[in-house]
């Protein structure tokens, strides 16, 4: 009996801890952009994700630039270009153990990989193909949200010729 509770113990333990450090972030708004593609989840804008203003805070190289053309449905006037060898790090994003996954919205042709920087390292988190017409990304593990509450910032590199769009980070615990 001891044996088969102790996964739900686990469980309880891990969503006690989770919302108080979810309370360590400032409250940002919430939205379900991926409902047409069967996503439930809510998930909050990164700073600047939608690119409207200009990628306010984002670090951009290699001729990565804000462009004209959101995603349609939602997504904007603005888009980020990434020719091939080019990088977006996004402007600091507080996440805490309530922020499992990050998405985004892709198109063009190549492979853009993620990673996130925090305390001067960077981990690779996943990687997307890109399509000839806007689609999400799947979901991608943030790996470093279970460490503690931080600023992060996430990175994608371009091996192709794509744009990226409207960048969301999942509080899986509000909502």
């Amino acid at each position: 009996m001891r044996t088969a509770l102790a996964p739900v113990v686990a469980l309880l333990a891990l969503f006690a801890f989770a919302a108080p450090a979810a309370a360590a972030c400032p409250e940002q708004d919430l939205s379900r952009p991926f409902l047409p593609w069967l996503d439930l989840a809510w998930y909050e804008l990164a700073p600047d994700g939608g690119l409207e203003a200009g990628a306010g805070g984002w670090t951009l190289i290699g001729g990565a630039a804000v462009a004209d053309g959101g995603r349609p449905n939602g997504g904007g006037a603005r888009s980020l270009a990434l020719p091939a060898g080019a990088t977006a790090t996004t402007a600091p994003a507080c996440i805490t153990i309530a922020h499992p996954t990050i998405r985004f919205f892709a198109r063009g042709s190549g492979l853009l990989t993620v990673s996130v920087l925090v305390d001067g390292a960077e981990l690779p988190i996943g990687a997307a193909l890109g399509g000839g017409a806007w689609a999400p990304s799947a979901p991608l593990p943030v790996i470093v949200n279970l460490l503690d509450t931080r600023d992060v910032r996430f990175r994608f590199a371009s091996a192709g010729a794509l744009r990226i769009d409207d960048v969301y980070i999942d509080p899986y615990s509000k909502g």
